[in-house]
């Protein structure tokens, strides 16, 4: 009878052994675990601290018991190998002080790795901890109490997840990283958008900043840092990495590298017959390379575990090498990972352009006019021959789907036209026609035909020094979510009948939002021989890198550049200081909440709407409580309160609201109107409409009423196809010519009467939005002026083309001014910004 000795369970140990024991019933099989646990969900620990897992018993996948019990093996836990003799084919084994030989017929080693603990002046204190195992799990679940600081020093997988999950109790907590950022497996110009949201979330980030020192205290322990600022905490995670676990092996001739990893080769044995080795400990090889790799992942600890027990047991089988497929949950995000990153295409000699490209887009989860899609980040990297080297994605929802897509594809040598060919499932709760791994195989394909040119964020200022403009074909009323100093706006729209105003002579960087539209200017301007690129990303991919300049991640307070970077802030009046994260904590000295207000589905601009109403309401001093299920609110509170000077208490966001407190502040006295700041520049806003189209109305009125509720003094210019917007819908007999009936005629009677720009479908697709806007709560077109006259939006109409129009002033809703374009243009003079639509 063959006898198979396992050392090490968990993952890898234990599903051996389990395999095992269905290939070969009548072996004898020992599984020897140095701990207590001989096979628990070690990736789990986090979420146990965090208590997401509230059963500690729910973490031990499989317990000694249950494998003597189902599978006949025999378990030997609390038992140590400390020597292995590969000539005599015996393990060594030493358990409560007594040892004991036993001979082999084949050896599985899976040791695992132990936690780096390196040699860091204080590193031995008792306030530092680990999470490698259920006892370290434990220890941190019992210290994670409410108010208590902790410092968490690493930021891979185990450190972001355990700063979430003490988070999630009540820590304070503050995470040290020496690298530059957090999460290797992710790019720079991803990475950022994790460490802004552990930000917003209250996690306090000192990047490229390692520690110097611990220095333990009465009551806590002391963190100096690289650049000599010192954290003060009651406890200290250490999550810096590991290493192999594998000194038990010193003179065995089992081969090893430099760092104490197992060499292998595909089917998993080692350096000596019947000897295997997986998991943790292992060096196996790279699967696109075939380079020497290692990755500490439970997934390949699996598969490598069924391969060695089917090598051991005498079937064949091969281990492909690892991909590096990885996904983590950062609070809202969940960003996942598979193949080549950019930094280790470059190890590998590989040079951006000339080896290798890359697709940026920002999708939706799945299909817009479902409710709750939410937008994800796909970047994909590819050779010049198309072979898909690897992606990231990091989103809301619906990423772990696309991201197992791309590693499938990767794992059979697929092409970016093999993304456009995948026939993906599709219903709208689920995807879209067209789904984001179609899409990115799709830009990747356009790029290799030399259907467009991009230009990536990072090297943006270098064109533009060249010579190079950028040209914005978003809509003007979407210039207010940022934009590029300097870029000249000409609307998709109205491209094709402006674009001979750009200069030939000037490379043109064209961008959007995302990038569609701007790929389909460009296209345009290419054909008419303009030298036209796309920025990558859009403005989106713009304003990620500018905060992520703007965020040094060092400063001890977590701040950077004066703006708050945790959960909740003090704005309004100059002020920018830190609160409490705790969702019933308010912050110190905070007036009385005496309003609590919940608002779900109502869209923009009806929450910041909501919002300007209910302060307007409280005394100074006094404080509200708005709760939306509109993601934007986030932003917008922030933003409302810097322009109104009212102080925000509270702003935080989970995966189904936003949550907004508001303090309403005095207004400045005397003394301090003469201090303060002066204020940067006009805030007046000018609006012209021209259009009769409904979705322009509705953007037009979105906006006015937002800048109206900011304290802004909003003026709107109705001309042409526009007057439509204001006519009554049941206007009073005026006496007309003939042609001024004719035109009174042809135009919509009111807003009730507007019909979209495009897809009116013969009114059905105009009746199809209304109902969406509806079910999404979305004020109508009606609602919207009512609200921007309450809010003393002016309105003029043009004079001048009323006459052309056939329209008199009895034809027009109450509260319109009629004006002239002088008019107009003295408004416009004084404003801070014009949008026309």
């Amino acid at each position: 009878m063959k006898r198979y000795i396992i050392i090490g369970g968990v993952a890898g140990g234990a599903t051996a052994a389990a395999r095992l024991r269905r290939l070969s019933a009548d072996s004898e099989i020992v599984l020897v675990e140095r701990g207590e646990y001989v096979s628990f969900a070690g990736c789990g620990l986090p979420y146990y601290v965090g208590e997401v897992i509230q059963a500690r018993e729910s973490l031990l996948v499989m317990t000694p018991e249950k494998l003597r019990a189902n599978f006949g093996i025999d378990v030997r836990i609390r038992t140590e190998a400390v020597a292995v003799d590969t000539e005599k084919k015996t393990v060594k084994l030493r358990a409560n002080g007594t040892d004991e030989t036993l001979s082999y017929d084949a050896l599985l080693l899976s040791p695992g790795a132990r936690a780096v603990r390196p040699p860091i002046p204080g590193i031995e204190s008792r306030r530092i901890h680990l999470l490698r195992t259920v006892p370290d799990a434990d220890a941190l679940h019992a210290l994670a109490e409410k108010g208590k600081r902790g410092v968490v020093v690493g930021g891979g997988f185990i450190g972001v997840e355990t700063a979430e999950g003490l988070s999630a109790r009540g820590v304070k907590v503050t995470l040290a990283e020496a690298a530059d950022h957090i999460l290797q497996p992710f790019d720079d110009d991803m990475v950022p958008m994790l460490e802004k949201t552990l930000r917003e979330n209250g996690i306090v980030l000192r990047l490229g900043n390692g520690v110097a020192k611990f220095t333990e205290q009465e009551t806590g322990i002391a963190v100096t840092l690289q650049d000599g600022s010192t954290v003060e905490a009651d406890f200290v995670v250490l999550a810096i990495g590991i290493a192999p676990d594998t000194a038990f092996l010193e003179g065995s001739g089992i081969k090893r590298n430099s760092r104490g990893f197992i060499v292998v080769d595909s089917t998993m044995q080692t350096s000596v017959p019947d000897v295997y080795a997986v998991g943790d400990a292992v060096e196996t090889q790279d699967f696109a390379t075939g380079k020497p790799a290692s990755l500490a992942l439970a997934g390949p600890a699996n598969r490598q575990g069924r391969i060695a027990a089917d090598n051991m047991a005498g079937r064949r089988d091969t281990y492909g090498g690892v991909q590096y497929t990885s996904i983590v949950k950062v609070f809202s995000k969940t960003a996942a990972a598979t193949g080549k990153n950019e930094r280790m295409l470059a190890r590998e000699g590989l040079t951006y352009g000339k080896d290798y490209k890359i697709a940026l887009l920002h999708p939706f989860s799945h299909v817009k006019y479902y409710p709750g899609a939410r937008q994800m980040v796909v970047k994909l990297l590819f050779a010049t021959d198309g072979l898909v080297l690897g992606a990231q994605i990091i989103g809301a929802d619906g990423v772990k789907a696309r991201i197992d897509a791309i590693a499938t594809a990767i794992r059979f040598h697929a092409k970016t036209s093999d993304l456009v060919d995948l026939e993906l499932a599709y219903a709208p709760p689920f995807g879209a026609p067209k789904d984001p791994v179609n899409l990115a195989g799709c830009i990747a394909e356009n790029i290799r035909a030399g259907l467009v040119s991009f230009v990536r964020v990072r090297d943006l200022e270098k064109e533009l020094q060249a010579g190079a403009r950028v040209l914005d074909v978003r809509e003007p009323a979407e210039l207010l979510a940022g934009r590029i100093e300097g870029a000249v706006n000409i609307p998709l729209g109205t491209l094709r009948t402006h674009y001979t105003t750009l200069s030939k002579d000037t490379p043109w960087i064209v961008l959007c939002r995302v990038g569609q539209r701007a790929y389909n200017a460009a296209r345009f301007l290419t054909q008419q021989g303009y030298n036209a690129r796309v920025l990558m990303g859009g403005i989106l991919s713009y304003q990620m890198e500018q905060e992520t300049q703007g965020d040094t991640g060092g400063s001890p307070s977590g701040e950077a550049n004066g703006k708050p970077s945790g959960t909740g802030g003090e704005i309004g009046n100059g002020a920018a200081e830190n609160i409490p994260q705790s969702a019933e904590k308010e912050a110190q000295g905070a007036a009385k909440i005496v309003k609590r207000v919940n608002i779900p589905s109502l869209s923009c601009p009806g929450p910041i709407l909501t919002l300007q109403k209910l302060v307007e309401r409280l005394a100074p001093g006094e404080a509200v409580e708005v709760t939306a299920t509109d993601e934007g609110f986030y932003e917008d509170s922030l933003a409302w309160c810097r322009s109104t000077g009212n102080r925000l208490l509270l702003r935080e966001k989970n995966d189904a609201s936003v949550r907004v407190q508001v303090e309403k502040r005095a207004p400045l006295s005397v003394a301090e109107a003469t201090t303060a700041p002066a204020a940067t520049g006009p805030r007046d806003k000018t609006i012209l409409v021209f259009s009769g189209d409904l979705d322009k109305a509705l953007a037009a009125f979105i906006i006015a009423n937002g800048a109206a509720a900011t304290g802004a003094h909003v003026t709107m210019f109705f001309t042409f196809w526009g007057l439509s917007v204001l006519r009554r819908e049941n206007a009073p007999k005026v006496e007309k010519s003939f042609p001024a009936r004719l035109f009174s005629a042809m135009l919509p009677k009111g807003a009730k009467k507007l019909a979209l720009s495009k897809f009116h479908m013969l009114g059905m697709g105009t009746g199809m939005m209304k109902r969406i806007m509806k079910a999404n709560n979305v004020m109508p077109l009606e609602a919207l002026i009512e609200s921007a006259q309450a809010a003393g939006v002016e309105m003029i109409a043009c004079k001048m083309t009323m006459d052309l129009m056939g329209i008199e002033k009895e034809e027009l809703i109450d509260g319109v001014t009629i004006g002239g374009v002088a008019s107009f243009l003295e408004r416009a003079e004084k404003s801070a910004m014009t949008l026309r639509f």
